[in-house]
């Protein structure tokens, strides 16, 4: 690491914040995947002003400079694969504005996800965008993955709460994007190609979000199932009956096991799928689409339908939800959690797919996910220290988007590309398509320092 180059990083954020040893290094060099990359620096920054000074020096010395939050991130986004400036934004982390009027929150990007509708539920308000990670994931990394979660079927995705960002482009420029109205169409929609970016484009220093008042009421249902074909087909036809549910999550035998090896709260072993299921609204309406979706899970041959009859029973069902890929993580030493997503009315198709791809390399796969969207998470678990183990694995997956790209699906619902799915892109993304993302890129970014070495396609090689 050049001299002069730290003591200007030191000018601008204090020498505390600078950190230069391997061994604190060493702890910036992961992130939720199975990957390392060890930054040359690690950079705590506090202020859009620091990361625009930084930005300005990085240019001039064309160093990589990588955005990093809480890296919950499971594509690899924010490790430093060419080295550089690891930029941890995790102390910009406060709540500027709540409008009720508006229903709007305007937050720095290293707030917590989940913090944002424990600073708004006194309002009877909520910010819909649930990411599994969402007890330790940060705004910012949720607008440059463009996070889902478990209500993305019915309330949609971050992008679709994005009203305005702040942004220091990668040559140090401070700019706003978007609008704080309702409706907005002056210009090009610069928040939305920032929203999913994977900090390439730019990093987002401070966003406002939209909100949305909490549902008067809510029915959560817990359905069992023979096997997932059933439930994937439940999956579709309660959608077909014209409900719209708030959360559809399907979860497999391999992860119920799992789940009920850690939580020890009852769930049925010797099922082979289950579904749980949320709707909400109005007090009438929701007593009339629960009984919607139970009918329609008995008509699918459901072994057990029941409706959690306490607000502690609900929590428990979902508790279990979202411990499904710690759980898994007990089992095997690697887990690998893929993120295919299919339209609906393909979802029986994929489930039925990774089930005998499972069987055909004897390899064993836990399937949960967002089945109410067309977002599994086949999750391999394995050992890849063993070399033979390793390459399966590689099979494995490539032939899971395979199959996802065949019916009609992409390689990623809300995961991004990074780098763990770089080399698979060219089975979705055209050479002309990707040709005009490099353009893209180039324009913001002509001396190629911002998070370099991401969403790059085998076109390339």
């Amino acid at each position: 690491m050049d001299k002069n180059y730290t003591a200007e990083l030191e000018q601008i954020v204090n020498p505390e914040n600078v950190i230069t040893s391997f061994e604190e290094r060493l702890t910036y060099s992961y992130d939720s995947t199975r990957l390392e990359y060890m930054p040359d620096v690690v950079v705590k920054v506090k202020t859009a002003e620091q990361i625009s000074r930084i930005m300005k020096l990085a240019n001039e010395y064309t160093i990589p400079v990588t955005p990093r939050g809480a890296a919950t991130g499971l594509s690899g986004g924010c490790l430093a694969v060419e080295g550089g400036i690891s930029l941890v934004m995790v102390a910009m982390n406060k709540i500027i504005d709540i409008n009720p009027i508006d229903l709007l929150a305007t937050v720095e990007a290293g707030v917590i996800t989940e913090n944002v509708s424990k600073a708004v539920e006194h309002l009877k308000l909520f910010y819909p965008p649930d990411p599994g990670s969402m007890k330790s994931s940060t705004i910012g990394g949720n607008i440059a993955e463009n996070a889902g979660g478990l209500r993305g079927l019915k309330y949609g995705v971050t992008k679709d709460y994005i009203n305005s960002i702040e942004v220091v482009l990668p040559t140090g420029e401070i700019v706003n994007m978007g609008t704080n109205t309702v409706k907005a169409v002056t210009g090009y929609n610069l928040v939305d190609l920032m929203c999913g970016s994977e900090g390439t484009l730019g990093i987002i220093t401070k966003a406002t979000l939209g909100l949305l008042p909490v549902p008067a009421d809510r029915a959560s249902i817990l359905a069992f199932f023979k096997n997932m074909t059933d439930a994937a087909k439940t999956v579709r036809d309660i959608v077909a009956e014209g409900v719209i549910t708030a959360t559809l999550e399907i979860v497999d035998k391999v992860t119920i096991n799992a789940i009920e090896d850690f939580l020890k709260i009852g769930l049925d072993r010797t099922v082979g799928a289950m579904l749980l299921i949320e709707v909400d609204g109005q007090k009438g309406a929701v007593e009339i689409e629960a009984g919607i979706v139970m009918k329609v899970c008995r008509s699918n041959s459901a072994l057990s339908v029941r409706q959690a009859k306490s607000a502690q029973e609900r929590d428990e069902l979902w508790s279990a939800r979202r411990a499904a890929l710690s759980s898994l993580s007990r089992i095997r030493p690697s887990t690998i959690l893929e993120d295919a997503t299919v339209p609906r009315s393909r979802i029986v198709e994929l489930v039925e797919a990774v089930n005998e791809i499972a069987k055909k390399y004897g390899m064993l796969i836990g399937t949960f996910g967002h089945a109410g969207d067309g977002n599994l998470h086949p999750t391999i678990l394995t050992d890849l220290r063993i070399p033979e183990q390793s390459k399966k694995t590689e099979r494995v997956i490539e032939e899971i988007f395979k199959v996802t790209i065949a019916l009609g699906g992409t390689l990623s619902g809300e995961h991004g590309i990074g780098i763990t799915k770089a080399q698979y892109l060219k089975l979705e993304i055209s050479k002309p398509v990707y040709d005009l993302m490099k353009k893209i890129k180039n324009s913001f970014d002509p001396n190629n320092i911002l998070n370099p070495g991401k969403m790059k396609c085998t076109w390339d090689a």
